[in-house]
């Protein structure tokens, strides 16, 4: 599949152009991170943006998913889907569709109009039991600001 493709550097330089200054969706957003962020010192590029994971935020937002991993999650939310699975292509279009999915259950199920990015992050690290709290203090602080 990479024979006639453009060297690594090349291309890690055009990906780091385009993704320079937003915000990253991964399922897993730690692994893929390490991996982006190695092949970005190779090349001298910082690893700007910020960085969400979905699976995080599924085990808050799906706690009676079956398990977390993307396939069991698209699935479990008859998102749209073409059968192919850990390939780079159909991967990040399923996560897309789960982070759709996701942001419209926590707008709908809590009552948040617009959902930024920053709640949504930062929502993957709060303790399960605590995501109600977290979002009426987040409400109440969007409000007075």
């Amino acid at each position: 599949m990479l024979y006639k493709a453009p060297p690594c550097e090349v291309v890690m330089t055009q990906f780091a152009d385009f993704i320079a200054g937003h915000a990253l969706v991964a399922h897993n957003a730690a692994f893929d991170r390490r991996f982006l962020a190695a092949e970005l010192r190779r090349i001298h590029k910082p690893c700007a943006g910020e960085f969400a994971c979905s699976m995080l935020l599924a085990r808050r937002v799906y706690p009676e998913a079956p398990n977390h991993k993307l396939g069991t999650l698209v699935e479990f939310n008859s998102l749209p889907n073409n059968g192919t699975f850990h390939r780079a292509l159909a991967d990040a279009e399923m996560t897309a569709h789960l982070w759709l999915a996701m942001l419209g259950r926590i707008s709908e199920r809590h009552r948040v109009g617009q959902v930024p990015f920053a709640l949504m992050r930062d929502l993957a690290r709060v303790p399960k039991g605590s995501i109600q709290k977290f979002i009426d203090n987040w409400q109440i602080e969007r409000d007075v600001g």
